[in-house]
């Protein structure tokens, strides 16, 4: 007997709604279950949170068909400066230095490193995909409570009560992954004992589609463009510090995040709410189980500095799709372990070794030891005069470095 679906996917955020995107473009049927029901109207708040998008996840984008409706709110960046604090030496990236191909106007000139997207576009362009996709079911509100997986299929228990069934289930469901819980896979935890402040902000004088990244004493203070003279701002801090800032008033708030951005883009001025978070590392041994896979943060959190948490995560979304994609179309069960001991075989070195990248570069810049300051500072500047260092580091951080999935290489699956 069919099972309902070929895959079950718990939560339809960024990652989890490309993964459905991406099986169901190919004829897979899918099915996606999230809190919140999709909608192709924008937020009339804005409720200020926005998400770096590296070169190769654009193109993870553009080939589940979500491009076309962010390309208009993306806004590009085409420089990146790195700093240690006050340190006039700063390692900078210039979007002219990889041309990885011609823009269309046919310059020459280099793509953007990346781009930066607010959030609840994001979460438009995932509506309006799911609209154009025939075999893609969408059930929200609503969460898997339990799961019984056997040889055959997953059958799993919605709150509303009803059962379905699947060859497999995908736990994209954030840090707290239910899917995660069910399948009693254990995580390894580490508090790095800060707090992620995000806001956005207008300032007087355009920012050149310029993003920052400095190292303060107490954490990265990252200013990432948005369209017009709008920032994004990711500001650690030690927990109570951060926790002190979050109860000023507007005015205060104002100060204090001042101090921090300098007065280079002129008067800054905060817009809409503040958030604060606590950051942590987290990861599991494992990221797959008996017809079942964890993608994104349900396997992998790691600290914000680089704004590279959601790029690993589209990583894996490309390649879970191309994994499954391809079983699919040689008849295999998309459930079976080997299929899925291929995703993780091929996300396990990629996913470990940015965690341990930023986790390292985070110890090394968030302290004020003088000697470790100098050595930073010499690093940056010894990095921005060796090309071919300096190029592998932006590919790195452009996603176009490693074993790449066809999504990546700009490739259809």
């Amino acid at each position: 007997m069919q099972n309902d679906y070929d895959v079950l996917i718990n939560g339809a955020g960024m990652v989890g709604g490309t993964i459905a995107c991406i099986l169901a473009a190919s004829g897979m049927r899918v099915v996606v279950l999230d809190r919140e029901a999709p909608s192709v109207q924008v937020a009339d708040s804005y409720d200020g949170r926005a998400s770096a998008i590296a070169l190769g996840s654009q193109r993870v984008l553009d080939g589940a068909g979500l491009w076309e409706f962010l390309h208009e709110v993306a806004s590009p960046i085409l420089d990146i400066r790195v700093s240690d604090q006050q340190s006039p030496l700063s390692l900078h990236y210039d979007h002219r230095d990889f041309a990885v191909t011609p823009n269309n106007d046919g310059d020459g000139s280099g793509n953007p490193l990346g781009f930066m997207v607010e959030n609840r576009h994001f979460r438009v362009a995932l509506a309006r995909a799911i609209e154009k996709l025939k075999n893609l079911t969408v059930l929200a509100p609503g969460q898997v409570v339990a799961i019984e997986r056997d040889s055959h299929k997953v059958s799993a228990t919605l709150d509303s009560g009803r059962v379905i069934t699947a060859d497999l289930v995908v736990g994209s469901d954030g840090r707290g992954s239910i899917i995660r819980r069910l399948a009693g896979i254990a995580l390894t935890r580490h508090d790095y004992g800060q707090s992620g402040i995000v806001c956005t902000v207008d300032h007087e004088h355009p920012h050149q589609q310029v993003a920052y990244e400095r190292f303060l004493a107490t954490g990265p203070f990252a200013i990432l463009p948005l369209l017009g003279n709008r920032s994004s701002i990711v500001w650690a801090e030690k927990t109570d510090l951060a926790d002190h800032i979050m109860s000023l008033s507007d005015r205060e708030f104002q100060e204090e995040l001042a101090r921090r951005f300098g007065s280079f883009l002129g008067t800054v001025t905060p817009t809409g709410p503040r958030w604060c978070y606590p950051l942590s590392l987290q990861y599991t041994g494992y990221s797959i189980d008996n017809r079942l896979v964890l993608a994104g943060d349900a396997c992998h959190g790691m600290h914000p500095l680089a704004g590279q948490g959601l790029n690993m995560g589209l990583r894996d979304a490309a390649a879970l799709g191309e994994v499954l994609i391809d079983a699919h179309r040689l008849g295999l069960d998309v459930g079976r372990h080997s299929v899925l001991d291929r995703y993780q075989r091929w996300r396990r070195f990629d996913n470990g070794l940015m965690m341990g990248a930023t986790h390292m570069i985070n110890a090394v810049f968030s302290n004020s030891i003088e000697p470790l300051r100098l050595a930073r500072v010499l690093g940056l500047a010894v990095v921005d005069v060796i090309p071919p260092l300096k190029k592998q580091f932006m590919l790195q951080a452009m996603g176009l470095s490693g074993d790449l999935p066809k999504l990546m290489r700009g490739q259809p699956i």
